[in-house]
């Protein structure tokens, strides 16, 4: 088998692989999610979601240009800091990927479910997909996989071509609406408790949980696939940064539009509960053009999007295997289409897994959020860590005032863990701590003294996330703790404790990094594209 990918990527193909993975199902049901959790405060909470998506990125961007490899953003952690946090950063981060997969394909079917016909509306209820819905689902996730099973060309471009599509949807979705029904009032809370009637806790939980964090999540896909970049240094910044700016101005028109077009109840924004929001907004409206785009749209968008993770977190397979902690056989790459089609069929298995457990796109969607956010808390770690150790390094992306920057991402990661609420916030924690007993039998064969190295390395982030818990489990009531530290306390306390645990962390880092596992050969991809 020939380890090599193919560099066939430019920096627009690149740019709308993010684009694509950020606008899927989140743009169906994220205006809804926010509007019940903020009311009309949730475009603030869209645009603080992208200040912290914006300063995590341009982290990200540093390390990617440095080391454009297969699976970046599982591979960082373990070069800074070794395999026990890489391991952990890395379970993590292809979590957050792989369990989007089957989230589009329910937000698809979903949208299905509010179609006249009979058998359509079976497919859906309270809340949850019914065994037909599941089947249908299942169908759209092999579709993801096949997008996927040829040449990153080939996939490339089918995401280039539905990108431009994906984007001009939302857009009309979002005019159309404000031309028919727009009350300028509820963007203000004009009656239905105010501007914020949940208070500043439901903004801050409203990113972490509604499907902000989801959304932008994204971003991740350009990192993933800069072993396939023709020009990295150039196409990263571009492709990273490009699209989380496009995607915060789609869904802030979104949302202005959702909030708008609704008129809130006796039961707040809170109450409205719809199965599929923009298209049943646009039959209440007589749109009924708009209502078949969107309904040929929640096809579209979710499978781009799911295409796109499949990708993402394929390429994350490869990049564990590469760290050690994942079989052999996934690290293989077909000789002629430069596709890991192990690890595709591995991540195939795992998105029929979340499928069939999580059977609605809210319930799965908070459970990403919170193991994306796990997810970004090394990539500041480990920049701030390289700064240190490899000062002389090639760094074609350099991010000014790196400390600065650094420490507020790092800050930023811990406040929306905590903004998640409990106990979900210490049920996602609680998951990663079972990777454990996974990590140890992928190490079984080495020596104690490596062992040793690697938790020596790993203490701080052994003790960071039982701290994040503990902290969210006796915080304030407004964020689902016990109240022994009161609202407003709590999050002062949250950020000193994350500033601490950075320095700390930074302070672990191993000293002399092996950059030849990001440098080895097998990363360098050939320039023919097939």
């Amino acid at each position: 088998m020939s380890p090599h990918l193919n560099r066939a990527l430019g920096p627009w193909q690149l740019m709308f692989t993010g684009l694509s993975a950020m606008i899927g199902s989140g743009w169906l049901f994220g205006a809804q999610r926010a509007a019940a959790t903020a009311g009309p405060a949730a475009s603030l909470a869209w645009l603080l979601g992208a200040v912290i998506a914006l300063a995590i990125a341009g982290v990200a961007t540093e390390l990617g240009g440095m080391f454009p490899v297969a699976g970046g953003m599982v591979r960082y952690a373990n070069l800074t800091h070794g395999p026990l946090v890489g391991f952990m950063a890395a379970s993590a981060n292809w979590l957050s990927i792989v369990s989007v997969v089957p989230v589009e394909a329910e937000a698809s079917v979903q949208y299905m479910s509010s179609w006249s016909f009979p058998w359509a509306r079976g497919l859906y209820h309270d809340g949850v997909l019914t065994p037909p819905g599941l089947m249908a689902a299942a169908v759209l996730v092999v579709v993801y996989f096949l997008l996927n099973f040829w040449s990153v060309r080939f996939f490339a471009r089918f995401n280039a071509m539905i990108t431009v599509f994906k984007l001009v949807v939302p857009a009309a979705t979002a005019l159309a609406l404000m031309a028919s029904s727009f009350r300028a009032g509820n963007l203000v809370g004009d009656g239905a408790g105010g501007f914020m009637p949940y208070g500043l806790s439901g903004i801050l939980t409203a990113v972490s949980t509604s499907g902000i964090v989801f959304a932008f999540n994204g971003f991740q896909s350009p990192l993933n696939l800069a072993g396939e970049a023709r020009n990295p240094a150039r196409s990263i910044p571009f492709a990273v940064l490009g699209s989380v700016v496009l995607a915060t101005v789609i869904y802030l028109l979104l949302q202005c539009a959702y909030l708008g077009a609704v008129r809130p109840g006796a039961g707040g924004w809170a109450g409205l509960s719809f199965s599929s929001p923009f298209a049943q907004l646009a039959i209440a409206f007589n749109l009924n053009w708009l209502a078949m785009l969107l309904y040929f749209d929640a096809f579209l968008a979710p499978s781009g999007a799911g295409a796109t993770h499949l990708a993402s977190s394929t390429r994350m397979t490869l990049g564990m295997q590469r760290n050690g902690t994942m079989p052999d056989l996934l690290g293989r790459i077909h000789p002629l289409y430069g596709v890991p089609r192990p690890a595709l069929w591995f991540n195939l298995g795992v998105a029929f897994i979340f499928l069939f457990c999580f059977r609605g796109w809210g319930i799965l969607a908070s459970v990403i959020s919170v193991c994306t956010v796990i997810s970004y808390m090394m990539l500041p770690i480990a920049a701030l860590a390289l700064r240190r150790t490899l000062p002389d390094r090639l760094r074609p992306v350099r991010v000014p005032a790196m400390r600065v920057v650094g420490a507020l991402a790092f800050m930023f990661s811990s406040l929306l863990l905590y903004w998640a609420r409990w106990p979900l916030s210490g049920d996602i924690i609680l998951l990663m701590l079972m990777f454990l007993p996974l990590y140890a039998w992928f190490r079984r064969h080495e020596g104690w003294a490596r062992h040793r190295a690697a938790f020596r390395h790993a203490v701080w982030f052994m003790a960071y996330l039982p701290t994040i818990a503990a902290l969210s489990y006796g915080g304030s009531t407004a964020f689902g703790g016990r109240g022994w530290i009161p609202y407003g306390w709590d999050l002062a306390v949250v950020a000193v404790v994350s500033l601490l645990f950075c320095e700390w962390g930074v302070r672990s880092a191993v000293p002399v990094p092996d950059v030849s596992v990001m440098d080895a050969q097998d990363d360098v991809p050939s320039m023919e594209g097939h």
